[in-house]
């Protein structure tokens, strides 16, 4: 056997004793296509890559990757909840302990992550005998995590100071990272004098192996029509740490009301799954979105996308008059608006209301027996409490008039409307 084909035969065999990273035929792909110029040592390269996109395809859906078990990671109990907090308790992920010191002294541990397809999330210690410094503890910031095929941005987090103020036990989130990554780099942001911040890294080995298994992944080519646009479903994707939603959306309300996709449930086994955050962006193709919900449960028997509500939009033309004021809500298409109280000042005319947290009101103007005046601006927004059940959100109109008004005009509202459509999503 030459040297080749001996090297050929032990490639097979260490390729078929590894877990098989989630989209590994599509990035061998994309390699192989930017490949560099053929050498001496490309050659076998390339046949190793051949070979594992062979394997791949041949094994395709039912390839079974294996779990991995390690060490718990330990003082984390009360950061961590819930899956995560089981996924540890079970030891998946991969222990790290990489230290390193901040300018004022503070010890920096990236103490372990865990790692799968729709996440790296990344526990850390900061500890300092002395004490941790105020501007250290409220200023520091981990940011991304950078390695090979990878540029991983910075999620949310939560972290724990202890008593004597000399610990603080944190995790954060990112996007995941490239199974082909063999080090990754964690920058972080670190006071200095004068409130100004430099920036830091760590490093760390990453081991793909120990990265968890992707438990579902599907299309989902899904469009719902919704007042002022459509949203389009694109897929799902369930890892052991949380399930995300993507798609793409074309809504011209869209952020006219506060996080419109907490509206969207998805529905495991005849109950909703947590929702745990999303997010949208916008691009030249146009504007994408995920939605991050708890993970599934390990035994599915049925899963059911709800878009339960959305944003929407009321056509109004509603004449209120401000001869008096009173306490009593008026009606809005079904939602109420107080007017809680109008002066004239130096500014211009204020008028103060409230309404649901969800409600915006559109194409808002003031009428005298004169002049119709357009709104100028909002300010003062707070969130204040109607009676012990009920909040609401108040704000003040201004406008740039003197005159005392007489009606308060309003066009229509952008709310959270009811829709209910559903989805049914293949299971098995």
């Amino acid at each position: 056997m030459n040297d080749i084909q001996k090297r050929l035969a032990e490639e097979k065999k260490h390729i078929n004793s590894i877990q098989a990273p989630e989209e590994l035929e599509m990035r061998l792909r994309n390699a192989l296509n930017h490949a560099p110029e053929k050498t001496k040592r490309n050659v076998f390269n390339w046949l190793a890559a051949a070979i594992s996109l062979f394997l791949i395809i041949m094994m395709g859906s039912q390839y079974n990757a294996f779990a991995y078990y390690g060490k718990k990671l330990l003082g984390f109990d009360e950061v961590i909840f819930g899956t995560l907090k089981e996924l540890n308790e079970k030891g998946m992920g991969q222990i790290v302990d990489k230290k390193t010191n901040l300018r004022d002294g503070t010890e920096l541990i990236i103490n372990g992550i865990i790692s799968d397809s729709n996440q790296l999330v990344l526990y850390y210690t900061l500890s300092n005998p002395n004490g941790i410094k105020e501007s250290t503890s409220d200023h520091f910031r981990l940011s991304r995590i950078t390695g090979f095929l990878t540029k991983s941005n910075v999620g949310g987090g939560t972290y724990l100071i202890n008593d004597d103020n000399t610990e603080i036990k944190g995790t954060m989130s990112f996007d995941p990272v490239s199974p082909f990554a063999k080090k990754l780099d964690v920058s972080f942001w670190q006071p200095i004098q004068n409130d100004q911040m430099i920036e830091g890294t760590i490093s760390f080995p990453y081991n793909p192996n120990k990265a968890m298994a992707t438990e579902l992944k599907k299309p989902l080519k899904k469009t719902f029509k919704v007042d002022k646009g459509t949203i389009k479903f694109h897929s799902i994707t369930a890892s052991p740490s949380m399930t995300v939603i993507k798609g793409s959306l074309n809504v011209e309300n869209f952020d006219r009301v506060n996080f419109a996709l907490e509206g969207i449930e998805l529905i495991a086994n005849g109950k909703p799954i947590e929702i745990m955050g999303g997010g949208s962006n916008s691009s030249l193709t146009g504007k994408k979105f995920d939605i991050r919900y708890d993970a599934l449960p390990k035994k599915l028997n049925s899963l059911e996308l709800v878009m339960k509500e959305f944003v929407g939009y009321q056509k109004l033309d509603k004449k209120i008059s401000l001869a008096s004021i009173s306490d009593s809500p008026i009606n809005l298409g079904g939602k109420d608006l107080w007017i809680k109280k109008m002066a004239t000042t130096s500014q211009g005319v204020e008028i103060t209301i409230a309404t649901a947290d969800d409600v915006m009101l559109d194409g808002v103007s003031i009428q005298t027996q004169k002049d119709i005046t357009p709104l100028r601006t909002t300010v003062n927004q707070l969130h204040t409490k109607l009676d012990e059940n009920k909040e609401v959100k108040e704000r003040t109109l201004l406008f740039d008039s003197t005159a005392k008004p007489e009606y308060l005009l309003i066009e229509g509202m952008h709310f959270m409307k009811s829709y209910n459509q559903k989805m049914e999503i293949p299971v098995d």
